[in-house]
């Protein structure tokens, strides 16, 4: 089965843990005039049947609106945010494509923000601070932000403890103080049960 260009993307052992796009309100404020003027020239048309040639040239007339519609609906389905298991990624381009990507490891900070509307429908500004020479991502009005932050922060803090757990080459971790945290993170649900269990027993088994 052939993959996907997103899929081509991931690392060996990386997985996507969330994906998202720009919210519905900013594609229906890139086609909304173009619904209209679509709506306007089939009104026309019906308006102007009795007059074959018009209504006709009317129909033909539509396509134009349509394919701006159609081409604003590609352009914002290609643009994508997505936080995998070792960095958060964005893409855009429909042809050709554009992806930026910062490692989990180093993002500092992370800042979001919503207006009252965009906790009523469910979309914000997320800004990712990083260590990197990019400095500062900002992802304007995602579907999700707070979604989107939480799986980006439990994904950080799950890829550090997985670093410090297998450190070789320096001083032997504690390991009671690893499974600890290995359960606070079972317990906020960032890993599941059966994660947990077999990850205690690889420490354990270290011992």
């Amino acid at each position: 089965m052939a993959k996907t260009y997103l899929e081509e993307l991931l690392g060996e052992n990386e997985k996507i843990l969330l994906a998202t796009h720009q919210h519905w309100f900013v594609l229906f404020g890139k086609i909304f005039l173009e619904l209209v003027l679509i709506g306007i020239i089939i009104a026309g048309s019906l308006i102007a049947y009795p007059f074959y040639p018009v209504a006709i040239y009317g129909l033909i007339l539509v396509i134009v609106p349509l394919v701006g519609m159609l081409s604003d609906i590609m352009v914002w389905r290609n643009k994508a945010y997505i936080v995998t298991t070792h960095r958060v990624i964005q893409t855009a381009g429909v042809f050709s494509k554009d992806v930026v990507d910062s490692s989990l490891e180093k993002v500092n900070d992370v800042k979001l923000s919503q207006s009252f509307l965009g906790r009523m429908f469910g979309y914000g500004d997320i800004e990712i601070l990083t260590a990197s020479e990019l400095g500062v991502n900002l992802f304007h009005e995602i579907a999700d932000p707070v979604g989107f932050k939480t799986a980006m922060l439990n994904a950080k803090e799950r890829l550090g403890f997985d670093h410090e757990a297998g450190m070789e080459g320096h001083a032997a971790p504690d390991i009671p103080s690893l499974i600890a945290r290995l359960d606070d993170l079972r317990k906020k649900g960032i890993i599941s049960e059966g994660e947990f269990q077999q990850k205690k027993s690889e420490l354990l088994a270290k011992m």
